[in-house]
């Protein structure tokens, strides 16, 4: 199965510049925890989730018009192509310790969103499980990691 066969389109994606309220806004709206961050139309510079705007607003003690989205996105990302298989960008997940990848065609333009949620809904019928497991298990083992660290 390719990743063209069960990413989600069209992505809701923001600017570097857009600043955290209208972020939130946009995740709020279009009911998702990340937004690609795209420059030059369609190019994805970074990723940004609400957990990032939420731990930037909590330990800057900034106000949210004030925080761009591009001092706190992600920059060090893995994407995918839609014509991947599904159980390499499990493994690109499952390095990154990433729920979600977006797609990107060659010139790294955004396609597509692709999450461990669609992965799942596919995996039974597909023969994925064990690859879906193997990538949720050490996704959560970061977290756990994270947690038991802090």
């Amino acid at each position: 199965m390719r990743v063209q066969d069960i990413m989600r389109k069209p992505v809701s994606y923001c600017h570097a510049g857009t600043d955290a309220a209208a972020a939130a806004e946009i995740m709020w709206t279009q009911n998702c925890g990340c937004l690609p961050v795209v420059e030059d139309g369609a190019r994805v510079i970074g990723m940004v989730t609400d957990r990032d705007l939420f731990i930037a607003l909590g330990t800057q003690n900034r106000r949210p018009a004030e925080l761009r989205v591009g001092e706190v996105m992600n920059r060090d990302l893995s994407a995918c192509s839609p014509e991947d298989d599904v159980r390499t960008a499990l493994k690109s997940m499952a390095q990154k310790h990433a729920h979600r990848l977006p797609v990107v065609d060659k010139n790294g333009d955004l396609r597509g969103i692709l999450s461990i949620d669609d992965v799942v809904m596919h995996a039974r019928h597909e023969g994925l499980s064990n690859d879906v497991i193997d990538a949720l298990t050490t996704i959560c083992e970061r977290a756990n990691y994270q947690m038991a660290h802090t």
